[in-house]
């Protein structure tokens, strides 16, 4: 009786569980209508004012163009994406007028871009670009 007692608890555990965990990714609508400012980034060893002094990085996405632009810290950006559920890639960016960026920044944030895989919005609302489940941007809600 206590193995069948046991084993009624674990399920029912693992069943809350995966609803805590869908609610953290939150349907893609939640990716439009909105600008996402660049907070983290994985990678490098300089300090994240360091990378962006004047500008940090912002996106946003175009459901009907299937387009995301913004701006990579300095110039321009733009690129096609792929959404799939939670699995999101993003296409060589479109282009643009390259100026000189102070920190590196810039190239960071472009090569990084190019590996993500898929996406989460956490519970706090940030949008988090992964790479094999690993938060590696994170991003905050901005009104521009």
């Amino acid at each position: 009786m206590k193995n069948y007692v046991i084993l009624f608890i674990s399920v029912l555990a693992l069943f809350f569980n995966s609803c805590t965990t869908m609610k953290d990714t939150s349907k893609s609508d939640d990716l439009y209508n909105t600008s996402w400012e660049l907070e983290y980034i994985s990678g490098p060893r300089i300090a994240f004012e360091g990378l962006y002094p004047d500008k940090k990085p912002f996106i946003k996405f175009d459901k009907s163009k299937s387009q995301v632009f913004g701006n990579a810290g300095c110039n321009g950006y733009s690129a096609p994406f792929t959404l799939k559920g939670n699995s999101l890639t993003f296409g060589e960016q479109g282009p643009a007028t390259m100026m000189f960026c102070e920190g590196g920044g810039e190239q960071t944030f472009l090569q990084m871009i190019k590996k993500i895989d898929s996406y989460a919005i956490d519970k706090d609302g940030k949008l988090n670009l992964l790479m094999n489940n690993i938060p590696m941007m994170r991003f905050k809600k901005v009104t521009k």
